[in-house]
């Protein structure tokens, strides 16, 4: 997913600027992990406390089973995914140290907090029948509205308006390689949607079917409404 999103982002920002998109990407995978593995496992899995947060499992303590690790990277990699959606909302326009900030907060608090209401057995999300399946909600929406803050707390890009306040066409140097970052996240979703199951059950091959169609159908959506606008 990673992959995915570096290509996307990169491929979607002026060329100057491609450098540093692609570190953040690798830097965010870097310390989301170290981040996720010492605090956030075990704030977002841990026992419950009111069904707010974990106060166990930091570190893995206590997890020794084949199926606790296997585990803990699916999550893991949901908890970069989460802090990587930042990157793209704030491209070229933060600077490399307060985004890792940025990364290393969600990885070890926002998400595993959110993430505890809710795929937390105790959480008080959880108990009161709250359902996200694969992270639509505890992933995606998590890391859109930190890119959210994050963009009316920084601004539009220094040339985006001109002097009469009208928007300028920033174009990205290589649509090419943000529709291999497509690809390359459409097949993750494949591993996010079907593993989400947690079970190798039948169920995974009509999850996969109904993520390989959803995506069709939205790219034909998107390329109808852009031809549209335009």
């Amino acid at each position: 997913m990673q992959a995915g999103f570096t290509a996307l982002e990169a491929g979607l920002v002026r060329a100057k600027n491609s450098i540093n998109v692609a570190m953040k990407n690798f830097s965010d995978t870097l310390f989301s992990l170290i981040g996720f593995y010492i605090i956030g496992f075990g704030i977002m899995f841990g026992v419950s406390i009111d069904g707010l947060f974990g106060s166990s499992a930091f570190l893995l303590e206590g997890k020794s089973e084949p199926y606790d690790y296997a585990y803990f990277i699916f999550q893991a990699v949901f908890a970069g995914t989460a802090a990587t959606i930042v990157s793209g909302a704030i491209a070229e326009r933060m600077k490399f140290e307060g985004y890792l900030i940025s990364s290393i907060m969600i990885s070890v608090l926002i998400y595993p907090v959110f993430g505890h209401w809710v795929w937390n057995a105790d959480g008080w999300l959880a108990k009161s029948g709250f359902v996200d399946f694969a992270g639509s909600t505890v992933v995606h929406s998590i890391g859109g509205w930190v890119g959210l803050a994050g963009a009316i707390i920084l601004g539009a890009r220094i040339g985006k308006f001109d002097e009469n306040g009208k928007p300028r066409d920033i174009l990205g140097y290589s649509i090419q390689t943000s529709v291999v970052g497509v690809f390359i996240l459409w097949f993750g979703w494949f591993g996010f949607n079907g593993g989400s199951t947690l079970v190798a059950d039948g169920s995974v091959a009509k999850i996969i079917v109904n993520t390989i169609l959803s995506g069709a159908i939205g790219g034909i959506v998107c390329l109808m409404l852009s031809k549209i606008i335009d």
